[in-house]
């Protein structure tokens, strides 16, 4: 990874490109990439398409150029001039980046964890540059409602993986949910953790947490009834178990358009379980949906979870949970849901 330093130069077709200080507010004006010539090896300065009501639309970072928004105002898409390759550039406050990227800075590199892969520094701003992704979970389960266990397992084993280094290397991620794990190539077969921005580097070996963060559907049961700590790494396994049963059953467990009753919902624990799943499946989501931390397995447990193995005879009983039958209120996927509202600071 490296540390450099450069200023955004404004890039124009018919003027000299020169360079122009850029304020957060003022990099949304990225023109739309459909209309931006592609890039290949032999690449020379870019030129970026006429626009009338923006001149001055595409800046060059370095040795990079970035094309259009992807999220708010702080996401952009990105090419590297002389290779063309893609990737996804975040801009922070040049004076908090070391903060606000503190988790990947104490982590060692994971194949499923997305890694940083340049830093390019300016007065006021800096650029993070990590690889492309090709796609978000949520989006992909909003399209196939629900996977078959093989797929389902291969996917979630990778999911889990991430969440187990993370844990293991002393972080607590707070916020984790579907769409924060990317497809990183063109057949979704791999997939990375994106994005330690919300994530709390533990001191010492205690994960007690006392803040309430993250996303309603994800929220574990224990955060809601907290008047002081709670387990922050048991937590994340409650999320993990809030995404293996939408994977696997197309719907999250605990659903309700009403805050309250969606929180009612979650400190009961009560799901139910298609019997079209394999005993296997059942007992893992059993054994992770559970009302009390200390029972649940811990992420590197999943990970020798029988279900991953098609050789390992199904599980021993010891694995039972409170269900209910599914009613008609139940929710798949959506387009927009409550993974996109945080009730929690």
């Amino acid at each position: 990874m490296n540390i450099r330093r450069s200023e955004p130069i404004s890039v124009t077709r018919n003027e000299r490109s020169r360079p122009k200080a850029h304020h957060l507010d003022e990099l949304p004006c990225l023109g739309n990439s459909e209309t931006f010539p592609s890039f290949g090896p032999s690449l020379g300065s870019p030129s970026p398409p006429d626009t009338p009501r923006s001149p001055h639309c595409i800046s060059r970072i370095g040795e990079y150029v970035l094309l259009e928004v992807l999220e708010g105002d702080h996401v952009f898409r990105a090419a590297h001039v002389h290779s063309g390759e893609e990737f996804t550039c975040k801009v922070f406050d040049v004076i908090r980046y070391r903060e606000s990227l503190a988790a990947y800075f104490c982590l060692s590199a994971h194949k499923n964890l997305n890694q940083i892969v340049d830093i390019v520094l300016g007065d006021t701003l800096a650029y993070v540059f990590f690889e492309r992704s090709r796609g978000d979970m949520h989006s992909f389960m909003r399209t196939c409602k629900r996977l078959q266990e093989d797929e389902a397992a291969r996917l979630f084993y990778q999911i889990a993986s991430a969440v187990a280094h993370c844990h293991d290397g002393g972080l607590v991620l707070r916020d984790l949910k579907l769409r924060k794990f990317v497809f990183t190539n063109q057949d979704r077969s791999l997939i990375k953790l994106d994005g330690l921005e919300d994530a709390r580097v533990l001191e010492g070996d205690d994960d007690s947490l006392s803040d309430k963060h993250g996303c309603p559907a994800y929220v574990s049961p224990e955060i809601l009834d907290a008047s002081g700590s709670y387990s922050g790494k048991a937590a994340d396994v409650w999320s993990l178990g809030v995404m293996l049963y939408t994977i696997l059953v197309g719907r999250y467990p605990f659903h309700d358009p009403e805050p309250g009753s969606l929180f009612a919902k979650i400190r009961r624990g009560r799901f139910s379980l298609p019997e079209t799943l394999t005993p296997r499946a059942k007992c893992l989501i059993r054994s992770i949906l559970r009302l009390e931390p200390a029972e649940r397995l811990t992420s590197r447990e999943i990970l020798d979870h029988p279900w991953f193995s098609s050789s390992v005879p199904a599980p021993a009983p010891g694995c039972g949970a409170a269900e209910e039958e599914p009613s008609s209120s139940d929710q798949l996927v959506p387009h927009v849901d409550m993974e996109e509202e945080k009730f929690f600071g």
